[in-house]
């Protein structure tokens, strides 16, 4: 079956200015153009679009989602299967996030106790799911899997000042690349301070430091696009700057 761009637009529940830029983009081209000049769409768009709004809803950026789909190694019914494990994951966060705010009013109106960790374990279950789905594999490649296994029970192990003091210093962190930048040099002051901070985010993590590990790390922010990506949202150059910074850091422990 065929579909013009305004019914494809109102039977996918997006709007036809969506479809017009995913194919201005090169994510989602038309099967063809009808002698009036509109777009035509068939159903190898119809399943293609499905794809796109899997992966939009499980927060990836179009540039990814382009790379992804229109890989020739990409297999569609792969693709299905790890959208369906990545979202029954995410509703048993929810399932547990539910729970969680439950228990919370209960102790509010007094029927129940709760602990002040037992506040947080959703959020922190929630994060190392991530971290598992996105990571997990490679980071047992790289430190193998005790060292990782122990990281995790580092995590849920966290009490509810400590993960507010990893918060703290992961901003620190970023305030303090930020003003490395500006000074230019990842040798300087604020640069030094940044490494020296996220030295202290690892150990939040890490049950042991080394600086060959953390200068791999640093090195991997770069190599890694995934990594990268997330440190330079906040600011373009700044996977590049930290990964600098801790390598002068390391060099000098």
């Amino acid at each position: 079956m065929e579909y013009t761009i305004q019914k494809l637009a109102r039977m996918a529940g997006v709007s036809t200015r969506t479809l017009r830029y995913y194919d201005e983009f090169g994510l989602l081209k038309p099967a063809r153009m009808n002698s009036s000049g509109y777009r035509i769409y068939g159903s190898r768009e119809v399943d293609l679009l499905q794809q796109i709004l899997f992966y939009r809803e499980l927060g990836l950026d179009l540039d990814s989602i382009r790379t992804l789909v229109h890989s020739p190694s990409f297999d569609a019914k792969a693709a299905l299967e790890q959208h369906r494990a990545l979202l029954i994951a995410r509703r048993r966060q929810l399932d547990e996030l539910i729970a969680n705010v439950e228990k919370t009013l209960a102790a509010a109106e007094g029927s129940i106790a709760m602990k002040d960790s037992e506040k947080f374990a959703g959020f922190k279950e929630r994060a190392l799911d991530e971290n598992e789905r996105n990571y997990g594999d490679e980071v047992r490649a790289r430190y193998g899997n005790e060292a990782y296994e122990a990281s995790k029970q580092q995590w849920m192990g966290m009490t509810e000042e400590q993960y507010a003091e990893l918060r703290q210093v992961e901003e620190d962190m970023f305030a303090a690349l930020e003003a490395g930048m500006a000074e230019g040099d990842a040798a300087g002051a604020e640069a030094q301070k940044a490494a020296g901070l996220h030295r202290r985010w690892l150990a939040f993590h890490w049950g042991s430091y080394s600086p060959e590990a953390h200068a791999g790390v640093a090195r991997m922010y770069v190599d890694d696009e995934r990594f990268q990506a997330y440190y330079d949202k906040r600011k373009p150059g700044m996977a590049a700057f930290l990964r600098d910074a801790v390598l002068v850091y390391t060099s000098k422990l």
